[in-house]
């Protein structure tokens, strides 16, 4: 199904602020109050809208360092594969996985609560993992710019 303007409105101003209510909606939409909640209710359960949960600062709940590590395969196998991404999706430090072209074959975003922690979750964990050959390991030092909404 096509998105219309007045749904890219509401998914804007949803990402914006997932909190708005129908009456919120209505206004920032300028139509009613049903017509904006039943917008969302169909925009949710079309999968457009994929869930909402609250954005944590990493520093207030202790979390102070965040890394974006690169991961190079030993081999390129189904099995190495399916048990690099299980690993991946049993740490909480883990917070972002994705599949690479180029040098790399992963790349993790993790954030941890010190370089203690950073150190320990790659060579102790990464590195001996037998699927893994290289890690590659880069600190933030700020963030420019915070996760965005996406552009629609």
């Amino acid at each position: 199904m096509m998105l219309d303007p007045a749904d890219l409105r509401l998914l804007a101003a949803l990402q914006r602020d997932s909190t708005l209510t129908a009456q919120d909606l209505s206004a920032a939409l300028n139509m009613s109050a049903s017509q904006a909640g039943r917008r969302r209710q169909r925009l949710e359960a079309e999968g457009y809208i994929a869930g909402y949960r609250a954005h944590l600062s990493p520093e207030k709940v202790g979390l102070t360092v965040e890394a974006f590590i690169q991961i190079v395969m030993a081999t390129h196998t189904a099995q190495n594969a399916q048990d690099f991404v299980r690993l991946t999706r049993s740490r909480a430090e883990i917070v972002g996985a994705w599949t690479l072209t180029g040098d790399a074959d992963y790349l993790l975003r993790v954030y941890c609560p010190d370089l203690t922690a950073l150190n320990d979750l790659v060579q102790q964990v990464l590195l001996p993992h037998p699927a893994v050959s290289r890690v590659q390991s880069q600190i933030v030092m700020e963030r420019v710019k915070p996760d965005a909404p996406l552009p629609v």
